[in-house]
């Protein structure tokens, strides 16, 4: 039986209906007041930075390291999401992974279209390179589309000879623009938040008339070889269910070593919407446990 708190926000996600909205305004100001919901804890350091030429924020708890990052990629569908709907999510992760974070305010759609994100994102991570940072001591982190981002850019990194960090890791990644998983339909009376009609829109905006199956938009298509460690995590209550288990199975075809781990009764991205509940407090644990363990080797 799922918790009150959870029930009560997919309640809040059925009824606001933030991809339904009519406007990119409007669902950008609507995911903006779920973040307000939810304010960085007091004792988090925030410190705004050019990345690169990228808009980005340091987010470090007391004690993290500053020579180990995670390099966060905030989720949004390309379209809306910002520093300040993630900051409170990235800022727990440093805390229990004590290194510290990165979180980049990629350009967005429909003034930005692909591939400005990832050009961004491959910008901000060339920048920690350039700072002295060791790759081995950088970890990518996304969730939804920033987890299919952080896919991307391992794979634009690796085509472009960079040393690749590492490891990654992805909350409920969208790795497929052509929104064709069978879990679009066969969960979607279950998911309050991603319909296929609004994740079709925010595809549509996003690739302002690109190939949806472009490996550098929609990883899932993309060759996964040579990829350092991923770590996925997924609730099963998600139309978006199968861009995480599909991309898993093609790591593991290409012999990425991969872990997948799927979450009972769990929502979309559900740390940072549910963030007290057991569950997402377990989702953070993990993520800083396989961080610590891959910038240690």
């Amino acid at each position: 039986m799922s918790s009150p708190e959870l029930q009560a926000v997919i309640e809040q996600m059925r009824s606001a209906d933030v991809l339904g909205l009519p406007s990119v305004a409007s669902m950008r100001e609507a995911l903006e007041a779920v973040g307000a919901l939810h304010p960085v804890d007091a004792d988090i350091e925030c410190r705004p930075i050019s990345a690169g030429g990228v808009a980005a924020e340091w987010v470090a708890a007391p004690g993290a390291r500053e020579d180990e990052v995670v390099l966060y990629f905030h989720g949004g569908g390309y379209v809306i999401g910002s520093i300040d709907t993630h900051r409170a999510l990235v800022g727990r992760i440093s805390r229990a992974s004590a290194m510290t974070a990165l979180i980049l305010d990629y350009r967005l759609a429909p003034e930005h279209p692909f591939p400005a994100a990832l050009e961004d994102a491959t910008a901000a991570y060339r920048w920690l390179l350039s700072t002295g940072i060791r790759p081995e001591k950088i970890v990518l982190a996304g969730d939804s589309a920033g987890g299919g981002l952080a896919i991307a850019t391992l794979v634009a990194l690796r085509e472009g000879g960079v040393p690749l960090p590492a490891a990654a890791v992805c909350i409920s990644p969208w790795t497929d623009l052509e929104v064709s998983g069978e879990s679009m339909t066969s969960r979607a009376a279950i998911d309050p938040m991603c319909h296929k009609q609004g994740i079709s829109r925010l595809a549509e905006i996003y690739l302002a008339g690109r190939d949806p199956r472009s490996p550098l938009a929609s990883p899932l298509h993309a060759d996964l070889t040579g990829l350092p460690p991923l770590l996925v995590h997924v609730g099963e209550a998600e139309t978006l269910y199968d861009d995480s288990s599909r991309i898993v199975e093609r790591a593991k075809r290409a012999n990425v070593d991969v872990t997948f781990k799927e979450w009972k009764e769990m929502i979309h991205v559900f740390p940072l919407f549910v963030p007290g509940i057991a569950e997402s407090r377990k989702v953070i644990e993990d993520i800083a446990a396989f961080a610590r363990a891959h910038v240690k080797q």
